[in-house]
């Protein structure tokens, strides 16, 4: 499976329960997450897709490090079990879909 086959599924069940899961791209700083989701409740959770089992890479673990360090919430996602864990912990739901 390939990463924009993950991130396709991950924004088509981001915005099926309300959510923006939007394409984030900071010039000049390398490393950022690969989209910002915007939650209908006023939440923001960044998240970096990877191809399944890619780790991050050192820039990226930083920048998970420094977000999470500063109060936000981040995922890591690889793989389909994984955008269905975020579903159902961020949206607060027992069901996936």
């Amino acid at each position: 499976m390939r990463e924009r086959t993950i991130e396709k599924r991950f924004t088509d069940k981001v915005q099926k329960h309300g959510g923006k899961a939007l394409k984030f791209v900071s010039p000049g700083h390398n490393g950022v997450p690969d989209r910002i989701v915007l939650l209908p409740d006023g939440r923001t959770v960044y998240v970096e897709l990877k191809a399944p089992g890619k780790p991050l890479s050192p820039l990226q673990q930083k920048w998970a490090r420094t977000l999470t360090d500063m109060g936000h919430v981040f995922y890591k996602i690889d793989c389909n079990e994984d955008t269905d864990r975020f579903i159902s912990e961020i949206f607060k739901r027992g069901d996936a879909e």
